[in-house]
């Protein structure tokens, strides 16, 4: 008998890894951005030395690119920083995995390139939602702001966010790119709703920052900031907790939370609405005298949201350091500063330029720089794909593997205008829906905060949607129990069946 079931578990294992290494080897394209310009500023450089411009010694960014092509960690130890804060992990993009697809197997299109009238689309969205971040959600459809956003982003010639007859509307703006991100309120209802914690009851008020309060506005501490230097101010926290109520309210929440928090939280939740919301293929729905426990039950379920998170991260590690080094949005402000100021020319497109949003920044900042919501602006890390969004897309997967899509969640709500209530909202929101749109609110949190694109959150959820798919993949083999396979719609809108 031991011996049986040392051999089929090894054949389990064995069998796994085949079938990973049968997959085709992926292609890794990149825009190119890395190599076009001698000066990289079409790449991540932030925590290296700059000079007054923000332009990265040449030297320092050469040694980065080194160590990242060899691996070494010598080559590792001789990157030069411009200041104290350190590099975000980069040797995590060599890591390696024991369940799920390797890190270095999946593949992401690449980003719009530096000089597009894409790119230029996603950092005026970025501007707007910068100059917009104190209105509230609930008030959209009435502020004459933000209907300028509006405006002014259907006005673009390339952009690519929701539109409704080609037409950016206060009803879709900032929203994500599901139909399901376009019913009801801007949050999901897993942000809203309590949380059953063991036995306690988590009621989803957050703190905040105050209105206002923007950072990177001066060329001097942007500077400061992308030589790695510690930010010079904090942040000025509003005195009471709040629902998530607007921009601000959101980006915050995603600054601080940790990796899979929003994830965690919505498993619980959906595990408070009892076996009605388990998905029809969860096999103890057709077992009359045994409960779902370690195996299909409440364990399960939230290791393996915890467990993906993981496996997301690794694979945004391997894009971020090893394919793309896509530069954030801070940076790319400080080029249109520096060209609208007459100080250098750099090769971005027109629509950017022409923004209707830069006249307000610089009235108020006196610099076309990006209002951040974070002293210490982005991460050292580059944008390409979000890490949040890469998290977001594989734990919503594997939820939306476990649970009914079409469940109807009970009594919406959405926050009231000043965040201190929530109220009733009539449309009717199923649990698919809203995990669609919780993967969307954290991805696109960031943006609001300054420090991701649109495309870092889409190609992210879609990255960490496949990690979570391969996880899933071999944790099929794992149960004793008849089990058809896990089934879930795909953010793409197809069917699924695992």
């Amino acid at each position: 008998m031991g011996d049986t079931r040392r051999d089929n578990a090894f054949a389990i294992r064995r069998d796994a890894a085949r079938a990973q290494e049968s997959l085709p080897l992926p292609h890794h394209p990149t825009s190119s951005d890395d190599s076009a310009y001698p000066t990289f500023i079409g790449s991540f450089t932030k925590g290296l030395p700059h000079n007054s411009f923000g332009e990265v010694n040449p030297a320092a960014y050469l040694a980065l690119r080194k160590a990242l092509t060899t691996g070494r960690q010598a080559d590792f130890r001789a990157i030069p920083l411009g200041g104290t804060a350190r590099l975000a992990n980069p040797q995590a993009a060599y890591s390696y995995s024991l369940e799920g697809g390797d890190s270095h197997h999946m593949a992401m299109p690449p980003a719009p390139p530096l000089n597009s009238a894409w790119a230029a689309g996603e950092m005026t969205e970025v501007y707007w939602r910068a100059w917009t971040r104190d209105i509230p959600f609930l008030d959209y459809g009435s502020d004459p702001t933000i209907a300028a956003a509006a405006a002014d982003l259907t006005a673009l010639p390339d952009f690519r966010g929701p539109k409704a007859a080609g037409t950016v509307t206060p009803g879709n703006l900032f929203r994500g790119s599901t139909a399901d991100d376009l019913v009801g309120p801007v949050i999901s209802q897993f942000l809203y709703q309590d949380i059953p914690f063991g036995a306690a009851t988590i009621r989803q008020r957050y703190r905040t920052t105050a209105s206002g309060d923007d950072h990177l506005t001066t060329v001097a501490h942007w500077l400061a900031v992308q030589n790695g230097a510690p930010p010079p101010v904090a942040a000025t926290r509003e005195p009471t907790d709040r629902y998530i109520a607007n921009g601000r309210d959101l980006a915050e929440y995603v600054h601080v939370d940790f990796s899979y928090q929003a994830f965690q939280s919505a498993a619980l939740i959906l595990l408070g609405y009892g076996s009605a919301a388990l998905d029809d293929a969860n096999p103890y729905n057709a077992i009359s005298n045994q409960g779902n426990f370690v195996t299909f039950g409440g364990p399960m379920i939230l290791d393996l949201v915890a467990r993906v998170a993981i496996e997301a991260l690794k694979a945004a590690w391997y894009q971020k350091w090893l394919v793309h080094r896509r530069l954030r949005p801070e940076a790319y402000a400080g080029l249109v500063h520096q060209h609208l100021s007459g100080n250098r020319t750099y090769p971005l497109h027109s629509s950017v330029l022409n923004s209707a949003v830069l006249p307000l920044i610089a009235g108020t900042y006196g610099s076309y720089l990006l209002p951040m919501a974070y002293p210490e602006g982005c991460p050292l890390h580059s944008a390409y794909p979000a890490g949040h969004a890469t998290i977001a897309g594989a734990c919503v997967t594997v939820l939306k593997a476990f649970f009914k899509e079409e469940f109807v969640i009970p009594a919406a709500v959405e926050a009231s205008a000043d965040g201190m209530s929530l109220i009733p909202h009539p449309a009717v929101l199923k649990v698919g829906g809203e995990l669609n749109k919780l993967a969307a609110n954290i991805s696109f949190g960031r943006d609001a905060g300054g420090v991701h694109w649109r495309t870092d959150g889409e190609e992210g959820m879609n990255l960490g949607e496949e990690v979570a798919i391969r996880l899933l993949r071999d944790h099929k083999r794992l149960n004793s129990e008849p089990f058809t396979g896990f089934s879930l719609r795909r953010f793409n809108g197809s069917t699924f069946i695992i």
